[in-house]
């Protein structure tokens, strides 16, 4: 029974299909997160970047790193995602705590994989991400749309500071 429920916590929410004709070499690299819906992992974090390295086993590793305000130090951790079907879909399960695994899934995604909206198992977990720490508002907000035609609470979206560069014992 647990590792159903395990299992079951890493699908997309419903109604919502991940991007298909996904290649996971163009996704790898760094990524910044523009806004997100915040959560008790990321709260109080700043400059918050994701990378995402092709593994020769196919998984892809991920490695989250953000400023904590609060310690005035970055925190980092790094996990394993695996495709939950096919490679071309962009639908992974991610573990950074064995065996608690998490769902990852791009549910938007620019054709230069410049931008991207992505999900996490439910509506309660969403990340707007980019290669750059800015991006077009115009992009922006017809993704927070998107975002609330698919019934996300895009009212409670953080913004993710992403000015000057915070030194450890330096808090912005």
């Amino acid at each position: 029974m647990a590792v159903f429920l395990l299992s079951s916590c890493t699908g997309a929410p419903s109604g919502i299909e991940p991007v298909s004709d996904f290649e996971a070499e163009r996704y790898t690299g760094k990524w910044y997160e523009i806004k997100r819906l915040d959560h008790r992992f990321e709260r109080g974090l700043t400059h918050v970047t994701a990378e995402y390295q092709a593994q020769d086993d196919g998984t892809i590793k991920v490695i989250n790193r953000g400023f904590d305000t609060d310690d005035c130090e970055w925190k980092s951790i790094e996990g394993t995602a695996t495709f939950r079907e096919s490679p071309d879909i962009a639908s992974l399960r991610v573990v950074f705590f064995w065996p608690i695994a998490g769902g990852y899934h791009v549910i938007v995604l620019d054709d230069d994989y410049e931008w991207a909206m992505v999900s996490g198992p439910s509506r309660n977990y969403l990340w707007i991400l980019a290669r750059e720490p800015d991006l077009d508002e115009d992009v922006l907000s017809d993704l927070v749309t998107k975002a609330e035609e698919w019934g996300f609470a895009v009212d409670e979206l953080v913004e993710v500071e992403h000015d000057g560069s915070p030194e450890d014992g330096v808090c912005p």
